[in-house]
């Protein structure tokens, strides 16, 4: 019957409509827009107002009170009344906050993690939020790295166990939508974020395909095997190619070797940032790149929104 539902929406949308859903803004889109208040992200993005009231998720709400105004101002405004999805960082709690993960990880404790990634779960449900960006599956063996603290630090079977122990207290059985206290696990960053050189973010990764699978791979697995919903990208190289665009990782290591058959997003503005690479000319180019590698939704950039549609009139994508 929910099939059924769902396929005869689909039936109903518009093309806009559905490229809207695979793109995912800040609370400050919605609150700013009528305001005359444009500046920053939401001058630059260049969006309408009917842009913005046909996107599929929202990114960084701090309160349940911040998310129902969001929600009931956007049902009034989206055609269909398809809701919001709301997705923010909960990375070592929400309301209670316990120790940075790399200080859980010290505890050598599955079930005290996955019995705070359960509290967190519940406190963030009810403020609102439907998706954690977490955990966090880098291999990190360069404390110079600023992220470090996100991480479960450089010992690949510990990460594992670890990362595992995150989805389980987040989401339960998996099955969200019975059990009202969970919510769903985005693993991040797909792959190799942690291998900096120099420990400098954003800088170089220089990953051989052993290592890949050999000491990068297995927390990723792990998780995906205690049934993590979503994977972010990272934004870094993995054989010269953007993770973001990167064809082979996505769908041949990801979706292929993984079985991974959930939800594909990309890191705050990623797919932009395949021009910065300097593998795509324009917005244009780098959104085929991202779709076409199986990226679903597009995190803080209009490359979707306003090049998807005419890349499916000149038949590019399907």
């Amino acid at each position: 019957m929910e099939a059924r539902r769902i396929e005869m929406l689909l039936g109903e949308m518009t093309l806009a409509e559905k490229i809207g859903q695979l793109v995912q803004l800040t609370p400050d889109f919605f609150e700013k827009i009528g305001t005359g208040e444009i500046t920053g992200p939401l001058s630059e993005l260049n969006l309408s107002e009917e842009e913005i009231y046909a996107v599929g998720s929202v990114l960084g709400t701090h309160t349940g009170a911040q998310v129902k105004q969001i929600q009931e101002n956007y049902l009034q405004k989206n055609r269909l009344g398809i809701p919001l999805m709301f997705m923010a960082d909960v990375i070592h709690g929400y309301e209670t906050i316990f120790p940075i993960p790399l200080a859980l990880a010290s505890s050598w404790d599955p079930k005290l993690i996955q019995e705070m990634a359960s509290l967190s779960a519940e406190e963030s449900v009810n403020a609102g939020i439907q998706v954690t960006f977490s955990p966090m599956a880098d291999l990190v063996q360069d404390a110079r790295w600023g992220r470090v603290l996100e991480s479960n630090g450089e010992d690949l079977y510990l990460s594992s166990l670890l990362t595992a122990a995150y989805v389980r207290g987040y989401q339960g059985d998996g099955n969200l939508r019975a059990n009202k206290n969970k919510l769903a696990s985005c693993i991040k960053h797909f792959i190799g974020y942690g291998k900096a050189e120099a420990g400098r973010d954003y800088n170089t990764v220089d990953l051989s395909t052993i290592s890949l699978y050999q000491n990068y791979l297995p927390a990723f697995q792990a998780a995906l095997e205690a049934g993590a919903k979503l994977v972010m990208t990272s934004f870094n190289l993995i054989h010269g190619i953007p993770a973001t665009g990167n064809h082979w990782l996505m769908r041949e290591v990801l979706r292929g070797k993984l079985n991974f058959e959930g939800v594909l997003i990309s890191d705050w503005a990623a797919v932009a940032e395949l021009i910065t690479h300097g593998v795509a000319l324009n917005k244009k180019a780098a959104a085929e790149k991202a779709i076409k590698a199986g990226v679903d939704i597009d995190m803080m950039t209009n490359c979707y929104q306003k090049s998807l549609a005419e890349l499916i009139k000149e038949e590019t994508i399907q």
